[in-house]
């Protein structure tokens, strides 16, 4: 029996594809671009007051900051941090730390998914 993939599950793997291999900027556009919203800009800059996150999104000026370069090509940190941007455009928060986490996982999940029927 062969696996039927959609494009949204390509699309979602594409984007952690290019997060693992570091073109954050460029997942981050084509995510809003499918949003229909602008970007987030993206630094590995430490937050004063936020020392325990790996990293936080601003949205006063609409930035996702990561305190570690190690953490600029996860997934994980990227995608939760972008449904934050997603969810607060236009200047009102709508966002649970738990909605980040399934938004985040569940693209990490269509990878695998896609990655595993290619195989």
């Amino acid at each position: 029996m062969k696996l039927v993939i959609s494009r949204d599950s390509y699309f979602k793997a594409y984007i952690v594809y290019l997060i693992l291999n570091g073109n954050v900027e460029y997942a981050l556009n084509l995510l809003s671009k499918y949003h229909n919203i602008s970007p987030p800009r993206v630094r590995v800059n430490r937050v004063k007051g936020c020392s325990r996150a790996l990293a936080v999104y601003s949205l006063r000026d609409k930035t996702i900051y990561i305190q570690s370069g190690e953490y600029y090509s996860n997934p994980f940190v990227i995608l939760h941090e972008y449904y934050h941007h997603l969810r607060n455009y236009g200047g009102v928060h709508r966002g649970t730390e738990y909605k980040a986490d399934e938004y985040a996982l569940d693209f990490i999940n269509e990878y695998r998914r896609v990655v595993k029927s290619l195989v």
